[in-house]
């Protein structure tokens, strides 16, 4: 029996491309008590409600994280909460920067809070690799968000609640964020901009990020940061299976961006554990003793193992691309 069962969920920024997707997983395939969708836009849950028509388990609260009484009143009675809320674009974050602290820090501590207060069970933060070496001020709040959840476990007695974890993972096929949809439009003029041909990122579908978070909810015991093992690919290729006879223009690297991502590095892999299809990075506290550990074993990675998108031994053909992206619902 699944732990999502006759739970009422909060999934925080549920209107968005992570969000629908997750609802849909849960709706389909799950007994949920309810689902309440946290967001600040109501046009976004006009359309999501559309979508979703006659589900009577759908709750749709206007509310944004960074209102802490708001926070409180929706999570009243919540056993597990989604927290996928946050500003995302990289440069409308280092464009409002105090804007981008108090959605992704600010807003993390208002759910940490409120869910000690609530008694919640269950809390999982989804996070992303340009939290790992941030180069950019998403990264930095994405970072500060992790250790903010995992710290949390320190006010939880052992074997008690909320659990607290994170999940940390790449570049999202089909998201709002996405190159795909820049790459689409780009596509009819026939020249694509491409900020370095040797850049390379890691590659996850929707699907694949939703499915990923449940497990984790599933198997979390509080603390950790779930990392799945996902391909990685070189934009320019992508770029190639999007449009075969466009010409590609090298813009530069812009401020912020990275050549390769990172989503484990040489010190966190010191508290790492290896399983077949993901990683643990293990809390560096007190509370994480022995009884705490993920059960089924798991390895510690080679001294100095970086897991990189350049150094990755698993990488996407261009046919699997192709099916990758016809999957996401894009004319290729």
């Amino acid at each position: 029996m699944s732990v999502l069962n006759d739970k009422t969920i909060l999934i925080t920024g549920g209107t968005g491309s992570f969000g629908n997707k997750i609802t849909e997983i849960i709706l389909r395939e799950y007994e949920p008590h309810s689902i309440r969708i946290l967001s600040r836009g109501e046009l976004l849950q006009m359309q999501m409600r559309e979508k979703f028509k006659n589900e009577r388990k759908l709750r749709f609260l206007i509310g944004d994280v960074r209102d802490r009484d708001r926070v409180y009143r929706a999570m009243n009675n919540v056993d597990i909460v989604i927290h996928a809320a946050a500003m995302k674009q990289v440069p409308a974050c280092e464009y409002n920067p105090l804007e981008a602290v108090r959605t992704n820090i600010d807003g993390a501590a208002n759910i940490i809070d409120s869910a000690i207060d609530n008694k919640v069970e269950k809390v999982i933060v989804v996070s992303s690799d340009k939290a790992v070496h941030p180069v950019n001020l998403y990264g930095a709040t994405k970072m500060v968000a992790e250790k903010l959840f995992t710290q949390a476990n320190v006010f939880v007695p052992e074997n008690g609640t909320p659990k607290f974890s994170c999940v940390r993972y790449g570049n999202v096929v089909g998201s709002r964020g996405s190159v795909v949809p820049v790459f689409m439009d780009q596509r009819e003029s026939g020249t694509f901009t491409i900020t370095d041909p040797r850049m390379t990122r890691f590659w996850i579908t929707l699907e694949q990020g939703a499915r990923f978070v449940i497990r984790s909810i599933e198997n979390m015991v509080g603390g950790e940061i779930f990392i799945p093992k996902i391909p990685s690919m070189e934009v320019i290729d992508l770029a190639k299976v999007i449009g075969p006879s466009c010409k590609s223009v090298v813009t530069g690297i812009r401020p912020g961006e990275k050549l390769h991502e990172v989503l484990i590095t040489e010190d966190e892999s010191r508290h790492t554990l290896e399983f077949n299809d993901h990683f643990i990075i293990e809390p560096e506290f007190p509370f994480w003793t022995t009884n705490w550990r993920p059960e089924n074993g798991g390895k510690r990675p080679a001294e100095g193992f970086r897991y990189s998108s350049s150094g990755n031994s698993d990488w996407i053909s261009k046919s699997d691309l192709i099916k990758m992206l016809k999957h996401e619902g894009y004319d290729i």
